[in-house]
């Protein structure tokens, strides 16, 4: 179970709770959203309100191991985010923190302990949609337990081993009637 200090579970005890997104995409370059109305300073970086975060997926738990994504839509009028793509970020990290503001005054809380960290994770199917009305940018997070479904082959013979290590000889005489000597036991 998670434990939260007692900032959070004080605003999580409140009347009103009120959080916003922070959201690290480590492309070529670093890009930092906020769902806040105004940017915000945390962490060293400046986090954009303006960045176009149209929708963030919240976070979910299971009691089942599956392959449930986080999905991520920005706006991208600029294609700088399209451009992102073309040059390829499958792989690339994604970060998500939930931060809360405080009941009583209405600003952020962004001091140690009291942004969660709810997604860490890898771009795992990015998309440009545009219906002429609005472009955006799509970004599938892949979950956890993505690589429960990957499937890894290796040819077991000198040239399968050759495609991942020409230095390796382990599989050079898999095929051949090679007879060895081994010492067994006390020499």
């Amino acid at each position: 179970m998670r434990s939260f200090n007692g900032n959070l579970e004080s605003v999580f005890n409140s009347d009103r709770i009120e959080y916003f997104f922070l959201i690290k995409l480590s492309f070529s370059q670093d890009f930092y959203f906020t769902s806040y109305h105004s940017d915000i300073a945390w962490d060293g970086q400046t986090w954009v309100a303006d960045g176009g975060l149209l929708e963030v997926d919240s976070p979910r738990f299971s009691s089942v191991v599956d392959r449930e994504a986080y999905k991520i839509v920005l706006t991208d009028l600029v294609d700088q985010l399209a451009g992102e793509f073309k040059a390829g970020v499958i792989g690339s990290d994604i970060q998500v923190w939930a931060g809360f503001t405080d009941p009583s005054t209405g600003q952020p809380m962004l001091a140690s302990g009291d942004v969660v960290s709810i997604y860490s994770g890898y771009v795992d199917s990015p998309a440009i949609e545009n219906d002429w009305e609005t472009k955006t940018a799509v970004i599938e997070g892949s979950s956890p337990m993505a690589d429960l479904d990957r499937v890894n082959l290796i040819m077991v013979s000198k040239d399968g081993m050759d495609q991942l290590n020409l230095s390796d000889t382990s599989y050079d005489r898999i095929y051949d009637d090679a007879e060895i000597s081994l010492k067994w036991g006390k020499v």
